[in-house]
């Protein structure tokens, strides 16, 4: 019998089995991807695996999970960094540019994963549900503080130049979309 996990090994196997399905699932899919890939990129085996995430849907619920952290707390940390309201919710888009810039980038986590399970996983699809509203609320709260009384649009730019991103392989749609809300602001006075 296997000697028991201490809580540090558990935690690195956790995050080498996490930092392994997150590449895998964001640069080939959700589906393309077997198991026995992630056994292979994470080192670990099958059965430690399926002892931390008993089934694939719990891996990618805490692989978007676990993005989700990560990601906002960029774009928090970029928003904020800036004293001015209306330069906070310009540097959002400025963020996004950025992240689209980066090697690799393939679009919204969350939307693929939806774009690839849809409502067949109840709980991948709460993942992206819960994502997607930190996200929004956040613009939200940028946008009003903006003096920007409907932030609907704002997050809808936000959405579509996220996805014609991905699609075109080109940044400027961010850029495009910040010209848009510098003029929305521009209307608000």
């Amino acid at each position: 019998m296997p000697a028991p996990l201490t809580e540090e090994q558990a935690r690195q196997d956790s995050a080498a089995l996490l930092d392994a399905a997150e590449a895998l699932f964001y640069e080939k899919g959700i589906r393309a991807v077997g198991m026995d890939e992630v056994r292979a990129a994470s080192g670990l085996p099958l059965k430690r695996i399926y002892r931390l995430h008993p089934a694939k849907d719990d891996l990618v619920v805490a692989v978007l999970r676990r993005r989700d952290e990560r990601w906002r707390g960029r774009l928090v940390a970029a928003v904020e960094a800036e004293g001015d309201p209306r330069r906070r919710l310009l540097a959002a888009f400025d963020w996004l540019a950025g992240w689209f810039a980066e090697p690799g980038y393939r679009g919204c986590a969350w939307i693929n994963a939806f774009g690839e399970l849809g409502p067949a996983s109840p709980a991948v699809l709460a993942e992206v549900r819960a994502h997607k509203e930190a996200f929004h609320g956040h613009l939200a709260e940028w946008s009003r503080a903006a003096g920007l009384a409907d932030p609907a649009p704002v997050r809808l730019l936000a959405e579509g130049a996220i996805v014609t991103a991905a699609i075109s392989g080109d940044p400027a749609p961010a850029g495009q979309a910040r010209v848009a809300v510098e003029a929305m602001l521009a209307a608000a006075g």
